[in-house]
């Protein structure tokens, strides 16, 4: 795991594409049990190198009820985002995670994690990518139908605070699925 972890910090497969240049931010260990796949790096993230390290990450430990002690310690959570470096900005924000970090690490990667019981799947790239054809036709959907995916995959949605509107316009998401959410997340901590 140490020589993967240290050829993805390596990594150069989209520097021509990376406004700030590569920095990729992930983490796992042999024994993490809850996987965390996300879409990429915010600008916060990029400089600190430290995943989920903004608003976002707060929301999303909000979520799943743990301390960031819990959170950063690798053997609980590995944070494996859909794209490892801060992709540029957008028009309505961050640009889409780049593609070709997901078919060049993410197997690898979970092959070597044996004891993963669970992967959240946070926003639609992820969703995509791992539930394929299963995936609904919107995310709103996909997350309401969260059972269906169960007992490996949760998706979720993002907790940026540019998802304010989603969150506010689908209230039952925080009030009956991050629950369970928490119930699932406490059992396999």
């Amino acid at each position: 795991m140490k020589e993967l972890l240290r050829n993805i910090s390596q990594c150069t497969i989209c520097k021509a594409h990376l406004p700030l240049g590569p920095r990729p931010v992930v983490t796992a260990h042999i024994n993490s049990k809850i996987v965390i796949i996300g879409q990429a790096p915010g600008t916060k993230v990029h400089e600190s190198g430290i995943p989920w390290d903004d608003q976002s990450g707060k929301k999303l430990r909000q979520w799943l009820n743990v301390s960031d002690e819990q959170f950063y310690n690798t053997e609980n959570f590995a944070i494996i985002p859909m794209g490892f470096c801060y992709p540029g900005k957008g028009k309505t924000g961050d640009l889409p995670p780049r593609p070709e970090c997901a078919p060049q690490w993410h197997e690898q990667l979970l092959e070597k994690m044996p004891n993963v019981k669970l992967i959240v799947l946070i926003g639609a790239y992820a969703q995509r990518y791992y539930l394929k054809d299963k995936a609904k036709k919107t995310l709103t959907e996909t997350v309401g139908e969260y059972k269906s995916y169960l007992p490996k995959y949760f998706p979720i949605p993002h907790p940026s605070p540019t998802n304010r509107f989603w969150r506010s316009k689908n209230p039952w998401f925080e009030e009956l699925i991050v629950p369970e959410l928490q119930n699932v997340i406490i059992k396999l901590l």
